[in-house]
């Protein structure tokens, strides 16, 4: 029972935390676009600001009512001023921020890189034309931001696609730089530092974004579909390293509550916390449901989205469709950590939860976050379940101990060129040959164009043999760097790109975070599957904390045989992992 109240406290403490940490956690709200589209009012806002309050999903740490398009009144013909649309918002915007603001709650707006919105093409509203914010960037921002009041903006594509059409040289670094210089402006010149700005580009815009807007969309519009969800989950399972505090791939607004199975709104909510998405619900919070309020409203799955770690969950295991993902939560690498089993597939399974594969060692306890539960036993090495197809499990798991990681997917790395709309810089791909059915190709060329791994973590440093799995069907270069220092450059050729083979080098690490970093500046690399690490000898401080054999201990025993910590303290057993030393050797488990 006390296990019970420690490990639930964990998880409310962390939602109570929310109110704290909205500033650089994932954004949490309602917006107005998956239920109506441009179809929206003045008093439709207000009445979804009045249940927001009233239904207890502010209390939860949702606080954004977010206006799509809609709104527009085209613009003043002589000054270029945006106006509002003159039957949906009468009376004009102000008066509704202030309400929105009164209901304590934050309001977001909308608008278009281009000229048009997306409004005008896809649902032929003649008011959007002409009411992007393209040649007006600074104009519309100070009108939102600092006139105004509005705390959020996303910003969409639609106009700036067509004006692509037209002009090359306006890439969406250009378009949404455009717009992101003026709304950091208009912050700074307001000191309004909580001010967000997302990008809505429809697939992974580049990581040019990655320190500049607070999220940004990695793929086309959510539809209320499991087919839907699933193509969305998919093409995140690979973006963890892109994700840090205050910068997250956004996932697309929720359809919980709007037609899908238990299962499967079980899976889309907490799949979107898991990855660290914002989480926008998209139904009328006036005729909600209470399956989906009590969803949406789950404090243990809130707390892992608002998690001050920000960190998303990666895939550490695929096997036919059914993942393992994992991350940390409230301290890194310590021994409590999330994971979740996602079944993909269309039938039900039989999966085991192996907890070396989750770095974990020892007893494990294990709380269902799915279900509010804890279990009523501890497990050691695995634990198995029934998977029902669509149905993702979460658990939290608090173990004896944690492990070092030792397997490194290619596809858990930063990619410093990463962009989802070309081929000529590194990315993500399937491979039925690799470990987890992907590999990272397009690496190389020019020396930015690198893969990092940026959390390579070690509880005491020292000398690791690391061994990288790569594919290439022709002759190739690759250089290691650890930590900025050149280690060494391999010329491979295993001759095909889908069965890896591999090569391995010694390489030091400092105690705590590493960044191991693969690339060649001059031509391209091959393909990387993976990287392994294993320790070889801890450091030589660690040494000297060994005990001499050759002397007896004080009590005059020999030290032959016997096996000490790393303070050169004798133990009575060996343990599950870490490093210990015996007969004046050092070795990890």
């Amino acid at each position: 029972m006390k296990a019970k109240s420690l490990i639930l406290s964990v998880a409310l403490i962390a939602v109570g935390a929310v109110a704290q940490t909205t500033k650089d956690g994932p954004t949490m709200g309602w917006s107005s676009w998956n239920t109506y589209g441009i179809n929206i009012n003045e008093n439709l806002i207000r009445v979804q600001a009045d249940n927001m309050v009233s239904k207890g999903l502010l209390d939860a740490g949702y606080r954004y009512i977010n206006i799509d398009d809609g709104y527009f009144g085209k613009r003043d013909e002589t000054t270029g001023q945006l106006l509002t649309h003159p039957t949906r918002f009468p009376n004009g915007l102000k008066d509704l921020v202030d309400y929105i603001h009164g209901k304590g709650l934050r309001a977001g707006i909308y608008s278009d890189v281009g000229i048009n919105t997306c409004g005008s093409e896809g649902s032929g509203d003649p008011w959007g034309i002409g009411s992007g914010m393209y040649n007006h960037q600074d104009q519309d921002m100070k009108w939102w931001f600092d006139e105004l009041g509005f705390d959020f903006i996303k910003v969409d594509f639609c106009g700036g696609r067509q004006l692509q059409e037209k002009d090359n040289t306006l890439n969406d670094r250009v378009l949404y730089g455009l717009s992101l210089d003026a709304f950091e402006n208009i912050a700074k010149k307001t000191g309004r530092d909580s001010l967000r700005f997302n990008i809505c580009r429809w697939s992974y815009p580049g990581t040019w974004a990655y320190g500049r807007a607070g999220s940004w969309r990695t793929t086309g519009d959510i539809y209320c579909a499991w087919e839907s969800v699933r193509n969305i989950i998919n093409a995140n399972l690979y973006l963890s390293a892109f994700c840090c505090k205050g910068h997250y791939n956004d996932m697309d607004m929720l359809e919980v509550g709007r037609g899908m199975s238990t299962e499967e709104d079980r899976t889309h909510f907490s799949m979107w916390c898991l990855m660290n998405s914002p989480l926008l619900i998209g139904c009328d919070l006036a005729s909600i449901n209470k399956n989906a309020l009590k969803l949406l409203t789950n404090a243990e799955f809130i707390a892992i989205n608002q998690d001050t770690l920000y960190r998303q969950a990666y895939v550490v295991d695929n096997q036919n469709g059914v993942y393992l993902l994992v991350r940390d939560i409230v301290s890194p690498y310590d021994t409590m950590r999330v994971a979740a089993v996602y079944n993909s597939t269309d039938e039900q399974v039989s999966y085991t939860m192996e907890f070396d594969k989750l770095e974990l060692g020892g007893k494990v306890k294990i709380r269902s976050i799915t279900y509010g539960v804890d279990l009523t036993q501890e497990y050691e090495n695995g634990y198995t379940q029934k998977i029902p197809a669509h149905a993702t499990r979460v658990f939290r798991l608090d173990a004896q101990e944690r492990k070092e990681r030792t397997n490194y997917e290619a596809e858990t790395a930063f990619l410093s060129q990463y962009h989802e709309s070309g081929v000529s810089s590194a990315s993500f791909s399937g491979s039925s040959g690799c470990s987890g059915g992907m590999k990272v190709g397009w690496l190389g060329s020019r020396p930015e164009n690198d893969m990092q791994w940026r959390n390579v973590w070690s509880r005491d440093g020292g000398r690791y043999k690391m061994t990288v799995y790569y594919c290439t069907g022709q002759q190739r270069k690759f250089s290691v760097d650890v930590n900025g220092k050149f280690v060494k450059t391999f010329t491979v050729n295993n001759g095909n790109w889908d069965t890896p083979a591999s090569v391995n080098c010694e390489i030091e690490l400092e105690p705590g975070e590493n960044t191991v970093r693969l690339y060649n500046p001059d031509a391209w690399a091959p393909d990387i599957d993976r990287m392994t690490l294993e320790l070889i000898e801890a450091p030589t401080g660690i040494d000297r904390h060994s005990q001499n054999t050759k002397n007896p201990n004080a009590d005059g025993s020999s030290k032959v045989g016997k096996v000490y910590d790393l303070q050169g303290r004798p133990v009575k057993g060996l343990p599950v992992s870490g490093l210990i030393i015996k007969d004046g050797k050092v070795y990890a488990k």
